[in-house]
């Protein structure tokens, strides 16, 4: 007989599940009996227990274990006659009233897959990210490597401008008394950099070797030492030594320590554009298919399964507690975190998900093992030995399946683009490369 499949609402369905106890019994002692072959029981030889005393020590577990696995099959089986998708795990609740008699009587309650319509694509707006890389951009990138190779010369009259490596005392206050962290000598930073506050780099910006100075500064509402966040501090800070940054010629020397073993600066500049071209290739391809999932899925308009969403939100927040561990956080398995702090987008990565394992399915965008080849063959040319990270991903099933999965996304931004309406989106060279 056909199982009587209630909706609740939306995704939630509801079914009843009734188990034989007589089956059960079966199966509980023949259990027992294969237990009792081998169980070793103080003053009894091993397997000539008396079964009474195994259901007393064993029963309880093996009867526990047999009605979950019958009650699991029961579910099954309706699932499968009512040709169902079931998302999540069924929510479980014995039933006393109007039970049949001679069994164990369940609901079950879970939710389904919803029906998932790719949305017209054709009507998806996309902005595909451009970038390009010319001469000026291989000069500024040149510049950055001979700043990580600065070495500094201490200017005794020399005012402090960025770039400097300025070695100062300072002293912090609130309300007139001094706060952890907020004292240091002989403290060393190089001007411009960012590493400090805006105001302390201000503050000392033309300073010179001898001089002192006291000036006001707020910190932001989101500071990491939450005990002076958001509250104002006066600092008295007293410059000790102002160096200059000496940057390397871009000579033969300075080709060789950037592994040109031939010291040639022309090829040396060939090697930097190629890699900055890879970098920007990804970094730009990274946008573009942003791009087509935020249209994807702002278009894929349909209900999720709740039990998806609550399963990667804790997921996320299984990552977070993690990540907190690893910063040395204390406390990291108990501290709070609010499940609304990911609960959007994890129903956003739902949502996409279904979206893009339809869009798959429908369009056969599956990945094909040239293209897993050429993916790992290009990503290993950021090597000294490509063959061999060739081979170790081919060989290596969880990592093939890593890029297999890059392959597919890959393929559903291209089959996007080839139907969307697309825009070509100018992105400057520095804010591509997180430099602007």
């Amino acid at each position: 007989m056909q199982p009587v499949v209630e909706t609740l609402s939306g995704l939630e369905r509801r079914v009843d599940l009734a188990v034989s106890l007589d089956d059960i019994e079966k199966e509980v002692q023949a259990q027992l009996k294969r237990v009792a072959r081998t169980a070793k029981v103080p003053g009894f030889r091993p397997g000539k227990a008396p079964l009474n005393m195994l259901e007393r020590s064993h029963g309880p577990g093996i009867r526990y274990d047999v009605i979950n696995s019958k009650v699991g099959e029961a579910f099954e089986q309706v699932v499968e006659q009512a040709k169902l998708r079931v998302a999540g795990v069924p929510k479980l609740e014995p039933k006393t009233e109007n039970a049949p008699e001679g069994k164990l009587a369940f609901t079950a309650t879970f939710e389904v897959y919803p029906e998932v319509k790719v949305p017209d694509l054709s009507a998806l707006s996309v902005k595909r990210a451009v970038a390009r890389v010319g001469e000026p951009e291989v000069d500024r990138t040149v510049e950055i490597l001979r700043k990580q190779r600065a070495t500094y010369e201490p200017r005794a009259d020399r005012a402090v401008q960025d770039g400097d490596r300025v070695k100062l005392d300072f002293t912090g206050k609130i309300d007139g008394v001094a706060f952890e962290g907020g004292t240091a000598e002989d403290f060393t930073f190089v001007a411009g950099q960012g590493r400090m506050l805006p105001e302390f780099e201000e503050a000392v910006r033309g300073m010179r070797a001898g001089e002192s100075k006291t000036f006001p500064l707020t910190f932001p509402e989101d500071y990491a030492g939450k005990e002076v966040a958001g509250k104002q501090a006066e600092f008295t800070i007293t410059v000790k030594e102002v160096a200059e940054a000496i940057l390397p010629p871009v000579d033969a020397e300075f080709a060789k320590s950037l592994g040109q073993a031939e010291g040639d600066v022309e090829k040396l500049r060939a090697d930097i554009r190629a890699n900055i071209e890879r970098e920007v290739k990804l970094r730009t391809q990274a946008r573009t298919k942003a791009s087509v999932m935020d249209a994807l899925v702002e278009a894929g308009q349909f209900e999720v399964p709740k039990a998806l969403v609550a399963s990667d939100t804790q997921s996320r927040i299984a990552a977070a507690r993690q990540d907190l561990k690893q910063r040395g956080v204390p406390n990291a398995d108990t501290v709070p975190i609010p499940e609304d702090l990911f609960s959007a987008e994890s129903e956003r990565r739902v949502r996409l998900g279904l979206l893009v394992a339809e869009l798959v399915r429908q369009e056969q965008l599956q990945a094909k093992p040239e293209q897993v080849r050429a993916r790992i063959e290009e990503f290993a040319q950021n090597y000294e030995q490509p063959a061999q990270v060739v081979s170790y991903y081919l060989s290596d099933r969880q990592r093939r399946a890593e890029i297999e999965a890059v392959v597919l996304e890959d393929n559903v931004v291209d089959f996007v683009l080839s139907k969307a309406q697309v825009t070509d989106e100018e992105v400057p060279f520095e804010q591509i490369m997180g430099t602007a």
